[in-house]
């Protein structure tokens, strides 16, 4: 009897560990080499090691610590209150059709209003202080968390809910042991978006009334004609961005392990 011949497996070839620089290398080549080609003159575009002096300089007189600590607990306090109600919301509308009909349009509506309008408003209603930043990060990051969950939640596989009522689970049960655990990828899409949402919107409400912070930073330095300083906020604005996305793909690669897909393939 002939054997079934079976395929070959493929080891898997892991990425080089230097094929994330590429990009970050071939930017920072294209920024210095612009300068040399004369594309920008100094004063429009610093070279590196001028904005790295300028961020050194900073950092000793405390200034750049400060800015970074104001900016990241801004993002931190918006992004856990926004994402808190966009979850809890978001649950509740997934699993009630009443509420879906009652809070949507509403929702949808005030999705689409820019954060240039809220800004203004907040500061009249709020004051100067911390809470309206606080509260414009907030809805930052509510949108893209409250969308993405009840999106997960409606696209859950039927099969799944009827295989649960054959094992007599009941509605409360379904929806936490079945439609929840099943939503959990787009949840994390959601955080994911909604925390580079806070980013952007943390800088736009440090643009007004601030004192302290990166989005100050950029504003205070434009209008001084600092452009390194303008620069050396912008790429803590990226690698703080980055950062914090990183912690948050580890903790969804933990979470959701259980899955079996591409991407757990290409992150191997």
């Amino acid at each position: 009897m002939l054997e079934r011949p079976t395929a070959a497996v493929r080891p898997r070839r892991r990425l080089p560990s230097a094929l994330p620089w590429l990009l970050p290398v071939a930017i920072l080549a294209l920024w210095w080499g612009s300068i040399g080609l004369g594309v920008f003159a100094a004063y429009q575009l610093p070279p590196p090691p001028v904005v790295l002096d300028a961020a050194i300089a900073l950092a000793h007189r405390g200034l750049l610590w400060q800015d970074i600590v104001a900016t990241a607990m801004r993002v931190v306090a918006g992004f856990a209150i926004g994402t808190s109600a966009a979850i809890v919301l978001g649950t509740v509308t997934g699993l009630s059709r009443s509420v879906d009909r009652a809070v949507e349009p509403t929702l949808q509506a005030l999705r689409a209003v820019p954060t240039l309008a809220w800004a203004p408003l907040l500061l009249l209603w709020l004051g100067i202080d911390e809470p309206p930043k606080i509260t414009l990060v907030a809805i930052g990051a509510f949108f893209p968390v409250y969308v993405n969950l009840v999106a997960g939640i409606l696209g859950v596989d039927r099969k799944l809910i009827e295989v649960a009522r054959v094992y007599g689970l009941g509605r409360s049960a379904i929806a936490r042991r079945v439609v929840l655990p099943a939503s959990l990828p787009s949840l994390f899409t959601g955080l994911r978006l909604g925390l580079t949402q806070s980013w952007l919107f943390v800088v736009v409400a440090e643009f007004f009334g601030a004192s302290h912070g990166l989005g100050f930073r950029l504003t205070d330095s434009q209008q001084s004609s600092r452009v390194d300083l303008m620069f050396v906020a912008l790429v803590c604005l990226a690698v703080l961005g980055k950062a914090t996305d990183m912690v948050l793909r580890a903790v969804e690669a933990r979470a959701l392990r259980w899955r079996d897909v591409l991407g757990t393939e290409r992150a191997s």
